[in-house]
Order: C-alpha cells, then structure tokens, then sequence
C-alpha cells in the first residue's frame, strides 16, 4: 500500500521540531511506495534529478574501479514509458532519444552530462499535469563509459515533484557486475501516480531491462 504524503507541507516546510523532515522522503526496502498525484490535484513537470560522484578524490584501487581521475564514469538517466494509449517508448541520451515535454511522451531529457561534474547533474522532466496519459514509467540509470562501479559513484535520484516533497532514491548496491539499474517505476493506479522504489540491478543492455519488466519493445544499437 502506498504511503500518501500529497497533503504534507511544502517543501518548505523543511524540519518538524521532533526532527522528521518533511521536505523529503527516502524511498527504502522497508518504505518502498509512496503516491505523487491523486485525483483532483493539481501538478506540473515534475524534475527528475541524477547526480553522482564522478570519484575523482579516490585513489589507488577505488579510483581504477571507478574509472580514474582522467577517465571517470559517464552514468545516464533515462527511461522507459508506457501511455494509456499504448504507445511506448524510452528517453535517453544514447541515440538522442532525449524526448519532449510539450507533446508526446510528455517527458524530456536536459542533456547528458559526461563526467558527473556537472553542479546540477542530468535531469528529466515529466509532465504530470494530465497523469492519465501515463501507464507507467521506469526511471534508470546505465554506466555508458567506465568501470561498472555503483558504490564508487555513490548516485542519487531525487524526484522534485510540485506539490508535495521531494522523493528520494539512493542507489546504495553494492552490486559492481551490471550496467543499469533500474531505479524507480511510476504506475497509474486509477486514484493517481505511485512511486515505488526499484533499485534493482540488470546485467546487459536496456534490451534486458526491457525483458525483465516485460516492456515488449524492439531494441536496435545506438550511439551518442
């Protein structure tokens, strides 16, 4: 059952005095869902934000896991969607599928940020002023370059919706053997949009995170 925080204070709010902040919610294997949306609410382009760690202060064997100093890590976020009209798609970098906001699929790509050191990170946005039109959405993120490390890139995915606080995902595996992870599903329940924690690691390509949630698409090679 998903956990309604769609009537807790604004993002302002910050800090309650017992120390419980409720400007943001970890997402967790004990808490793994909470709702973005419910019926009647208003809501806009919700951000989708991945930073990370590009390990350029670690040395000797973490930084060869990590890709080097000179080197580092090229991590990319993405997504794969599906519309209530079945229609289906992903947006990423790679083969600059980077989407649009103002028609279909209603989700867009910033741009890709190829060290990590970018202060803002690699964002996506999602219009979820007509949650209809969606059926669900799988948020991931895939090591383009660089050694499949995700304990030295130390990645976070925090999702800015605008009503409401900020969700939370840290990708905190230990798992070093596969390039994407798959970070988060947004569903339509029929009473709105629920998030639900993923954090679950794919050895291969978006082919084979598209086998594993049973998408049904046809993959071809692609580049940036």
């Amino acid at each position: 059952m998903a956990i309604d925080y769609t009537r807790r204070p604004s993002a302002a709010a910050g800090p309650t005095p017992g120390g419980v902040n409720l400007s943001k919610v970890s997402l967790t294997k004990q808490a793994p869902t909470v709702s973005l949306t419910k019926p009647g609410q208003q809501q806009g382009a919700m951000r989708v934000n991945l930073n990370w760690s590009r390990g350029q202060q670690k040395a000797g064997f973490l930084a060869k896991l990590a890709g080097g100093a000179s080197g580092g890590v090229d991590l990319d976020l993405g997504c794969l969607y599906e519309l209530s009209n079945g229609d289906k798609g992903v947006v990423q970098a790679l083969g600059n599928a980077f989407g649009s906001l103002h028609g279909a699929p209603h989700i867009q790509l910033d741009g890709d940020d190829r060290t990590g050191s970018a202060v803002g990170g690699e964002n996506m946005h999602i219009d979820l002023s007509q949650p209809q039109a969606f059926k669900r959405i799988l948020i991931f993120a895939m090591i383009y370059e660089g050694a499949p490390n995700w304990a030295a890139v130390d990645g976070v995915v925090t999702l800015f919706p605008t009503a409401g606080p900020q969700v939370e995902v840290k990708l905190d595996s230990t798992n070093n053997n596969a390039r994407i992870c798959a970070i988060a599903l947004l569903t339509n329940t029929g009473a709105g949009i629920d998030v639900t924690r993923e954090v679950k690691y794919i050895n291969g390509s978006q082919s084979d995170l598209d086998k594993a949630y049973r998408w049904g698409m046809r993959w071809s090679a692609g580049r940036k």
